[in-house]
């Protein structure tokens, strides 16, 4: 019980702190006269229940997933400290992989009860401000092993296809290049 007093006196200090959503928060506690953690716990359980029974759930739990670590990337950027800069790309490579296995696979997570709701959790898992938090787990527990055991195969594969994207781009410049001046030498006779 003393840890749940603890977190909630964490979550009351951290909204009463001042920033464009806790002022935004304040707004709100004025005109309803309601306090603004039953503000934010309401606002909560919606979203909870909306993924549970909603319609567009997995646009939602991808914005959810997408939001708060954009913003905190953009801030990392903006400070000298590289340590931030680790954690946020971290979860993008975390946040790509498992957006392409999910493109791959998602007609069989569709059919997951509450899927999206599970998804936002995991997002939320992925990204809660500990550490290390769920995106360094998965990434030094999955990602990165596969990575390193096959680093040298992805590496040839990449540079082959940079090749043959470039020989792809001379020889579309180069045709682009001979149908105008062809074009243009046509117009002159």
């Amino acid at each position: 019980m003393e840890r749940f007093a603890g977190t909630r006196k964490a979550l009351e200090d951290s909204l009463r702190q001042k920033n464009w959503f806790t002022d935004l928060l304040e707004k709100a506690e004025k005109k309803s006269g309601v306090d603004r953690l039953y503000i934010v716990a309401g606002s909560v359980l919606v979203i909870f229940l909306y993924l549970i029974f909603g319609y567009g759930t997995s646009f939602l739990a991808n914005l959810i997933g997408f939001i708060y670590p954009a913003y905190r990337s953009i801030k990392a950027l903006e400070t000298v400290d590289k340590g931030d800069d680790t954690k946020w790309l971290t979860y993008w490579v975390v946040f790509a992989t498992l957006s392409v296995i999910e493109s791959l696979t998602d007609i069989f997570f569709y059919w997951i009860p509450l899927y999206s709701l599970l998804k936002c959790l995991f997002f939320l898992f992925m990204m809660i401000p500990t550490s290390p938090n769920g995106a360094v787990l998965i990434y030094e527990k999955v990602i990165r092993p596969h990575f390193l055991a096959h680093e040298k195969n992805i590496d040839k594969f990449v540079s082959e296809a940079a090749d043959l994207a470039g020989d792809f781009g001379n020889a579309a410049r180069k045709k682009a290049t001979d149908v105008i001046s062809q074009d243009l030498i046509g117009k002159r006779d």
